[in-house]
């Protein structure tokens, strides 16, 4: 699942959480509505961690 697909723009953090198995990375932003959302990723790689963190930073927009 990509993060643009739950939140049309992105705040100024994100939280890693590191599990047994695995991550979630936590990103809170707007929907598509323009409300207030936490979007809440589950990653079993570090590379999806990667992928998620990258999307936030470079390819959504910052709610500004």
């Amino acid at each position: 699942m990509k993060l643009s697909d739950k939140l049309s723009k992105v705040g100024d953090s994100l939280t890693v959480n590191m599990y047994d198995n695995g991550y979630m990375v936590e990103v809170s932003g707007r929907d598509d509505e323009g409300d207030w959302a936490t979007a809440k990723i589950l990653c079993t790689t570090l590379d999806e961690v990667t992928s998620v963190i990258k999307e936030a930073a470079t390819e959504i927009p910052r709610d500004t």
